[in-house]
């Protein structure tokens, strides 16, 4: 697969699934996810899905600082609907790296390792993001704000063009380094400010 070099960059997201490791997927049950796993799963690399990793991977470290966090072993809440903007994309790529999964999620095996019903949409929480353990209760609220790393000049206007069927071949090449550009900056440039995925701890 051919895909941009700053995705293999990004930081990488160690867990623990138990339920691979009972089924012998993983002898250790130590699992590996990165950046082009939430865009395989998405489809497309863009703000939200890079968003949706950052926001996951920061809640994690605060919920597990001394170790690999228990995929499987987390709720996951959005305040949005599901059908409701981006909240759908956000909730699949978190979905992807907790285990969390809807009604049609995996039931578990006797009364073990279920992954249904823990990933919940228009929760009456007000955070755009909750992680909750499911064994300490102990919770993080995320919020992502992009703006911190705005559009590359001149992508608006190519954008306008390739959407009304007037861009040229190269205008769309042009469109997609730029778009990429943007989310390398939301990912490299600015992954570790603070102001771009705010962190707020929850008894």
């Amino acid at each position: 697969m051919n895909y941009p070099a700053f995705f293999d960059q990004v930081k990488t997201i160690d867990l623990h699934d138990p339920l691979a490791q009972i089924l012998g997927v993983s002898a250790d049950g130590l699992m590996r996810y990165s950046y082009l796993d939430a865009v395989k799963l998405a489809g497309h690399s863009c703000p939200t899905v890079a968003g949706a990793y950052l926001m996951t991977l920061k809640g994690l470290e605060c919920l597990y600082p001394e170790g690999p966090a228990e995929r499987g072993g987390l709720r996951v809440e959005l305040s949005a609907a599901q059908s409701e903007g981006v909240a759908g994309v956000i909730g699949a790529v978190a979905g992807l790296l907790t285990g969390a999964a809807g009604e049609g999620g995996f039931k578990g095996l006797g009364g073990r390792f279920s992954r249904r019903d823990l990933l919940r949409f228009a929760s009456s929480q007000a955070a755009e993001l909750r992680l909750r353990r499911l064994d300490s209760g102990a919770a993080v609220d995320l919020a992502y704000h992009p703006e911190i790393a705005p559009p590359p000049a001149g992508l608006q206007p190519l954008m306008q063009r390739l959407l009304s069927g007037q861009a040229s071949a190269e205008e769309q090449v042009e469109f997609g380094r730029l778009w990429q550009e943007r989310v390398r900056a939301i990912l490299i440039d600015h992954a570790d400010d603070h102001g771009l995925v705010v962190v707020t701890p929850r008894p």
